[in-house]
């Protein structure tokens, strides 16, 4: 686990985290990209979501 100077730093590197993630999950699902963004949320908020949809 990485400790943070500052909350500052912390935003910044979940910022970049999302963005690298949101482009290779990309590179594999086209087209839900909303979908894409809440499943991202839900993990980093170590929530939980139901993916209901025509397989």
């Amino acid at each position: 686990m990485t400790t943070f100077q500052s909350d500052a730093a912390a935003a910044d590197s979940l910022a970049q985290t999302y963005k690298k993630l949101n482009q290779e999950i990309s590179k594999v699902i086209i087209g839900q990209n909303e979908v894409v963004q809440l499943v991202l949320t839900a993990i980093f908020c170590q929530g939980h979501c139901l993916l209901v949809g025509v397989p």
